[in-house]
This record gives C-alpha cells, structure tokens and sequence, in this order.
C-alpha cells in the first residue's frame, strides 16, 4: 500500500469517527430546537467554512477531535447596553438587523440611542432616534452585525439552558450514541466481509512473496486438503508439526481451488530462528454470514472489545500503566497504517475498535468530556436547579487544559520513541 493509500484511510478514519461523533450532538440539539451555530471538525485555525441554514460548517486544522457550538453554552455576542449607539435594519417593522458599528455605510438603516433592549427574550429595542423614543419588535433570528461578522441572535428558547434535563441530557450523549451505533455496523460489516469460520477447513489466508509455499504455486485462498497423505482437516497444529518433522525435505500438498484438488510439492526453508517455515498464514475456511449471524457476531465482538477498554479504562485510573503504554495521534497514525496495509477487513474491525473506543472514552466522568456534562445535568436533576453556569464552565475549562497537556505529553513520548527507533 502506498503512502497516499495511507494517509487518506488515516484522514478517512478521523474524519468519520469525529463527523458521527458530532452528527449526533448536532441532531438531536436541532430536534430539541437549539440554536446550532457552528459544526466544527477538528480545532485551531479554519481551513474550510461555510455557511448552511443557522449553521457555519467548519473543518479546522488541528486533527484532535471536533465540537458543536450550541447557543447559550458560552459568550455569544456583543453585550449591548442602554446609551449605546447603534442602527437597526428593519423589514415589516422588524429588527432584521443590529450594526454596531460603520453607521455611515449601513444604508437604510436607523441610527439611534438605545433606551432598552432585550434580544432574548421580549425580543424588542427601544431607540431615541433625534430625541423621539420609538420601540421596535426584533425578529427571532435577527441578526448582530460589527466589522462585517454576523451572528444570529439567540432568544431564550432556542438556547441549550432553557430546554428540559432530558433534551439537554440527550443532546450530550447522542455523540457517543452514534459512535456505538458505528461501532456495532462496522462490527457486523468484518462478519459479512469475513464470513462465518468452517471449523473442519484450513485456508490459506496469505501467501509471503518469495516464500516456499508462493514458490510452489500455492495462493492466498487454497484450502488444505491433506499433507503427505495425512488428512488436515481443521487441525492447523498438525500442519505446523507435519512441516517441523519434514525437516526440509519436499512434501506433498493437496489443496482445494476453485472446486478442484490440485497437488503441488513444497519444499520448508529453515529459518533464522532454526524453525522450518513454508511461508503461509493460515486461518479457518469460510462460508457466508447469514443476517442474523452477522448481528450476533457483531453484537459479541462489540461486547468483548468493551470489556478490554472498559479495562484499560480501569488500569488507567489505578496508575497500572506507564507511559510507554500510552499512544498519542502519532501511534494512532502508525496503528492505522498497519491495519490499513493488512487489508480491508482489518481496516473496518480497528475502524470500530476506535469508534467504540472514541464513544466510551468520552463518556467517562472526565472534566471538558461529554461524560461529565451528563453528571452536571444529573446533579441538576437530583438538586432540582442548574450548577453555576460559571463554576461549570470552569470545570471543564481546567479539564480540557489537562487533557491537551496529556495529549502533548504522549504526543512528545511518541516523538522520541520514534527518534530512539
């Protein structure tokens, strides 16, 4: 596989871990009627941006991860203040338009003196305009404008804090939802691209370029039928010690192809490490998945590869890893790399260990992770009342701070585990 082939399926696999992820917030905070004003892939500068509906689509240039910016979750726009000067644009007798500022060049506009205004949630403005005070209505999705830059105003019921527990609960985990829900079609997709294993057949399943077994004729598929006269069946420990006890002499392979036995003579190359070898990886023979197969085989995968981050999880929090033990975006890049070039079914299979990996990391109780916004979400529940909005932002502020520095400490690990060789 060439280097292109790699970085696109490394591109590719942030690129739609992330997307789900970020769908699902995006979605159900739209179906609760939040106001949604950016979708965000990746951190740092823009590299793309464009405009949809109430909606900016962003992709960034740092791949660590992405966001949905939901009205009322931080500063939004210009505080506007009683004595300030401004201009409206109207439509009906509307407020369509805020400018804050470049009055001169904003035509049909009216410029006045602000008495009273509220944009969240009475939705109108009063200006003195020559010293007559006149009130007007301002459109639910009006918008503020200062040195060119919009942004859509936010009444008070399209922010994220006026919705109900439950919608702002849903609206939070519906990201690590949509990672499971990948996790598992990926999963049962390596069933049906694998198929189901037939325990009384042994497959070649990958021939080494140059290796006795390729210089004998032999493919990645050849089901082995018997070897010297000795029946193989599934019993792929009896091969092994068939070619150990041949000591390097020519032996008698019947394979399968095609419907068809064919006998071919491969002669074991003792290796390096004084093990003779014909050069083969083998693997159990296969049959089509049904459906239902290929929903259990997926649904036990899914289970057991829970099961061992869930425990690595675990070993994490009681400080039983190293370093070493940790891999940043550089050993993801390498990981990926190797299960791209072992093939596509290997591809999908870490493609769904990462989706799953990614839904239940982001769940745990961590500041700044979607985990701990649902405990500050259960708190106000049991409580009956919201936690400080300030306090909470804090919380997550210094939570996130961690978790770059935790980023950039294995990023560094890995940097030099790659200079060391």
């Amino acid at each position: 596989m060439d280097v292109l082939q790699i970085i696109v399926l490394n591109v590719l696999l942030f690129f739609v871990l992330v997307t789900v992820h970020e769908w699902g917030h995006f979605y159900f905070a739209k179906r609760a009627g939040i106001l949604t004003r950016e979708f965000a892939i990746g951190f740092g500068p823009k590299v793309l941006s464009f405009v949809k509906g109430e909606t900016r689509y962003t992709l960034r240039l740092l791949p660590i991860g992405g966001f949905v910016r939901m009205a009322g979750e931080d500063p939004e726009i210009v505080q506007i203040n009683p004595g300030q000067r401004v201009a409206v644009g109207l439509k009906n007798d509307q407020v369509t338009h805020v400018y804050l500022n470049d009055f001169d060049s904003r035509r049909g506009a009216l410029e006045g003196v602000v008495e009273e205004i509220d944009l969240e949630r009475k939705l109108f403005v009063s200006l003195d305009v020559d010293g007559a005070v006149q009130r007007y209505a301002v459109h639910p999705q009006a918008m503020m404008v200062s040195k060119d830059k919009e942004t859509q105003i936010a009444p008070w019921d399209r922010q994220f804090g006026s919705k109900t527990v439950g919608q702002r609960a849903m609206a939070i985990f519906a990201g690590p939802l949509m990672n499971f829900i990948l996790a598992f079609l990926l999963f049962v997709t390596v069933v049906f691209v694998a198929g189901m294993p037939l325990p009384d057949r042994v497959r070649i399943s990958d021939a080494v370029p140059g290796g006795a077994a390729q210089q004998a004729g032999l493919q990645s598929g050849d089901v082995i039928v018997d070897v010297n006269g000795d029946k193989i069946a599934g019993d792929m420990k009896k091969l092994t010690t068939l070619i150990q006890a041949s000591q390097g002499k020519p032996m008698n392979w019947v394979i399968e192809r095609g419907g068809q036995q064919v006998s071919k003579q491969v002669k074991p190359v003792l290796s390096e490490d004084k093990v003779y070898r014909v050069g083969v990886s083998l693997g159990p023979d296969t049959r089509p998945a049904s459906f239902g197969e290929a929903i259990g085989g997926g649904a036990k995968s899914m289970m057991s590869a829970s099961t061992i981050i869930l425990d690595g999880f675990g070993k994490l929090a009681t400080l039983q890893v190293k370093m070493d033990d940790l891999g940043g975006p550089i050993r993801i890049v390498e990981f990926t790399s190797e299960q791209a070039s072992a093939g596509s079914i290997q591809y999908i299979y870490w493609m769904a260990l990462m989706s799953l990996y990614l839904g239940l990391f982001n769940l745990l109780p961590i500041p700044a992770l979607d985990g701990s916004r649902l405990v500050f979400l259960a708190l106000e529940a049991v409580r009956g009342k919201p936690v400080d909005p300030n306090r909470e932002s804090l919380v997550h502020f210094v939570g996130f701070a961690m978790l770059m520095l935790l980023m950039i400490a294995v990023t560094y690990n890995d940097i030099l585990r790659l200079i060391k060789g």
